[in-house]
Order: C-alpha cells, then sequence, then structure tokens
C-alpha cells in the first residue's frame, strides 16, 4: 500500500545531509512494512536487526559502538554485505536497545556513507523511562501516522479521485455530483474503518466491518498490554488506561474539552497528567491546546489547563465507541451527541497527518468557539468543521470580525467552493490542507 512515508524516504535518500533515520510512531502503523519495501525497491539489499524477535542482538553493542567494529560483526550477523550507499541497515524495535540508538551518533559522525533507519513502538515512552542518551542533533526524525484519507482512497483503488480531488482544492471548483456522493460514502467507510494498515488491508481484501473491527479490538488490547509493559507503576497503569478508555466519552459531550471527572468521580489533573502525558507521548492521542491569543507562536499562548484528547486513529474510536457502520453510513439519531466529536477527532487527525499543529479557540465569555486555527504558509488560518451541510457559525463570524484572518476554512458535506473569504472544503478534502 501507498504511505505518505515514502515520499519522504526518497528525499532522505538523496539528500546530502542525510543522517541516520529515527521513525517513531505508535504500534503497529506500518513502520516496519514501509521501510523494508523502501529498502526492497531502492537498494540493493537490505541489512535488517530486529531487537525484538533476537534480543542476544543486544550483545553486539556492548563493547564497542564504532562503525568499524560494528559494520563487519552485522554484516556477519544478518548474512549482507553491507555495501555504501547501496545496503539499507534497518533496526527494528530500537526501543529495547539502548546503546544501538546511542550508536547512531558515531554512524553520523565517521560513517555518515552508509544509510540507517532505526524504528522504534513506544520510542518516546521508552527513551523518557530509561533516561537514554538519545542522539540529538545526529539523527533525522520523522513521526509515522496511521493511513490519512488519501492514503486510504489509493489503498481502494480511487488514485483518480484523489487527483479530482486535489484539483478541486487548487482550483476552488466543485465536484461533479455524483463524485461528490462518492467521496462522502468513501469518507464515512474511512470513519469506521479507520487508518491502522491490517484494518485497511482486511477491508481491501474482505470488506467485511465485522473482520475490520476484530482487528482494531486486538490492537486495543495490544495498546493496553503496552501501558503495562512501559509502566513499572500499577496506580499509574491503571489511570493510563482509565484515561485511555475516556477519550470517546469525553468526544460525546456537547464540549469536547477534556474533562477529569468523566474519568472519575473527583479526579485531578495532578493525579492524571503523568497518564496524558504518556498516551501523547506514545502517540496514541493528540492533544490539543486553547490558543489565549491569536498571535505567533500559538505555541506560546496555549492555555496549559484547557484541551482537548483525540484518538490517533478514526477505526479505533469507532472500536472503542462500539459504534457500528450503520450508525455512521446514516448519522443516526442516537449518534447526535457523538457526531461533532467524532468529526473534530477526524478532522484533527488529518491536520496532525500532514505535521500540522493544531489548536482552538473560545472567547472569554467561553460562549464561542473555533475549532481549529493552524499556521498555513505564515499565516494564522481558522477551521470550522461541520458534521452536515448546515454552515451557519456565529462563532467563526466573531473570530474573523476579531481577527480578521486572510481567509478561513469550513469543512462539512458542502461541496467545494470558495466565497465572503471562507474556503468550503468537503469532509473527504481535509487531507488536502497542509
Amino acid at each position: 500500500m501507498y504511505r505518505l512515508i515514502d515520499d519522504y524516504l526518497s528525499q532522505w535518500r538523496e539528500d546530502k545531509h542525510r543522517k541516520p533515520l529515527v521513525i517513531q510512531g505508535a504500534r503497529q502503523v506500518g513502520k516496519t512494512y514501509a521501510v523494508l519495501e523502501f529498502g526492497r525497491k531502492h537498494y540493493d539489499n537490505v541489512a535488517y536487526f530486529n531487537f525484538q524477535t533476537s534480543p542476544s542482538l543486544e550483545k553486539t553493542f556492548e563493547e564497542d559502538l564504532r562503525p568499524a567494529y560494528l559494520l563487519p560483526i552485522l554484516s556477519h550477523i544478518s548474512g549482507q554485505t553491507i555495501t555504501k550507499g547501496r545496503t539499507l541497515i534497518v533496526f527494528d524495535e530500537i526501543q529495547l536497545c539502548e546503546r544501538a540508538l546511542t550508536s547512531l551518533k558515531y554512524f553520523c559522525e565517521e560513517a555518515p556513507e552508509y544509510h540507517f533507519v532505526a524504528a522504534g513502538s513506544l520510542l518516546g515512552v521508552a527513551v523518557n523511562r530509561e533516561r537514554y542518551a538519545f542522539p540529538v542533533g545526529k539523527v533525522d526524525r520523522y513521526t509515522m501516522y496511521p493511513m490519512n484519507l488519501e492514503e486510504f482512497l489509493i489503498a481502494l483503488g480511487e488514485r483518480e479521485l484523489v487527483a479530482r480531488i486535489k484539483t478541486c482544492f487548487t482550483d476552488h471548483k466543485p465536484m461533479p455530483a455524483a463524485l461528490h456522493e462518492a467521496g462522502l460514502r468513501l469518507y464515512r467507510q474511512y470513519l469506521v474503518v479507520g487508518g491502522m494498515p491490517e484494518a485497511v488491508a482486511r477491508f481491501v481484501e474482505t470488506g467485511d466491518y465485522i473482520q475490520v473491527r476484530h482487528v482494531q479490538e486486538t490492537i486495543q488490547m495490544d495498546y493496553l498490554d503496552d501501558m503495562s509493559k512501559y509502566q513499572d507503576n500499577a496506580n499509574e497503569i491503571k489511570k493510563t488506561r482509565l484515561t485511555y478508555g475516556t477519550i470517546a466519552v469525553q468526544l460525546s459531550k456537547k464540549n469536547t474539552r477534556f474533562q477529569y471527572k468523566l474519568i472519575k468521580k473527583g479526579a485531578r489533573a495532578a493525579e492524571y497528567e503523568n497518564a496524558i502525558q504518556w498516551l501523547v507521548t506514545a502517540n496514541l492521542v493528540h492533544q490539543v491546546y486553547r490558543a489565549e491569543q491569536i498571535m505567533k507562536p500559538l505555541d506560546n499562548y496555549k492555555d496549559i489547563d484547557d484541551f482537548k484528547i483525540f484518538l490517533s486513529d478514526m477505526g479505533l474510536l469507532c472500536a472503542q465507541k462500539d459504534i457500528r457502520p450503520d450508525d455512521v453510513f446514516f448519522m443516526e439519531e442516537e449518534l447526535a451527541e457523538f457526531k461533532g466529536g467524532m468529526i473534530e477527532n477526524y478532522v484533527d487527525s488529518q491536520l496532525a497527518m500532514n505535521g500540522l499543529r493544531t489548536y482552538f479557540w473560545r472567547n472569554e465569555k467561553g460562549t464561542k468557539e473555533v475549532d481549529f486555527v493552524v499556521s498555513l504558509d505564515g499565516k494564522l488560518i481558522p477551521i470550522e468543521a461541520k458534521s452536515g451541510d448546515r454552515v451557519t457559525s456565529v462563532s467563526l463570524n466573531d473570530y474573523v470580525k476579531e481577527f480578521k484572518p486572510a481567509y478561513s476554512i469550513r469543512i462539512s458535506q458542502r461541496n467545494f467552493g470558495f466565497e465572503n473569504g471562507i474556503l468550503s472544503l468537503p469532509l473527504y478534502a481535509a487531507f488536502c490542507i497542509k
């Protein structure tokens, strides 16, 4: 399956300032598959080392971390001749070997002509936990996410539709009615299936949502197991699991601001801030802060006590809430309270997958709110996300009057268009915002 990281890896390979690349991201987002496929297509051979399946590998790094010492040993272990620029060397699950991570510093300094990619699930969590000597400044870094809607559409064989969506986005011209309806239908399928590669592959193969849900539930259980594996304190494990399990509940409220009382009665920030940070660092959730002032850089003006939390994958969100496909396809009334939060989660995930930092705005009285504010081409742009085609928004109008943005973006079921300074995007085109 096509992944956005393919384009990044191609650029990295040709970059004369290339450093060893560290890819991090949640478990099962496709890191290993993407790297091995890239190596197969663009290199003579791949020397692959997995610190989870071969724990004895760790001993290789105990005596000396210099490339001159390690390269002949790595070549022998892998059974591959390692050649400068023609072999891709892959360290997988590198979070399990601190010294292997540290060795990347020496490969950067003493053997930059060798091509190294290291991948790790929960790498940020492991580094914080073990206090690794991370090779700061000596590696390139890339965060990999689940598949966005563009990747999902391509996996379903809809490349022509993707091209048409991009053209309409650029030209601000409406999609033909039949294609617009097709885009909305596929978008709703994405809400249910999500972007975890195994779930997408199962859907492409079978079209069976029951099998897809089974994959999602298995991934959820794996994530819960990781919370135990990478935390030593039983109380913190419990808090992290409780916090993760309440995300869908948080998004079911009219005000999707994160509320500790929804975790359990009497819960306080001091008790659960470590659990939230663990989930963020593990790339399982995304934390979006309120911007106290609409000024650059937005990060300087975030209110650390006022935030929302979204799950990294839409399919896992629907699985956590036990939402049936028909609930999404027909937006049943029973889903009414959840629709707003679900659409916010979807839009945030597409923006985050494109590397955008998201914030939201609320006026001082707390009566008006704009879903997202992002920096695009040096301009602070407000984004409203609507689940239907009724798009009137007093909050966005007030924001525009007060802050006078270059333009605004409204995402809804409506077709493409641009009028009165508002760029209208259909829900299936959120991936175009970069």
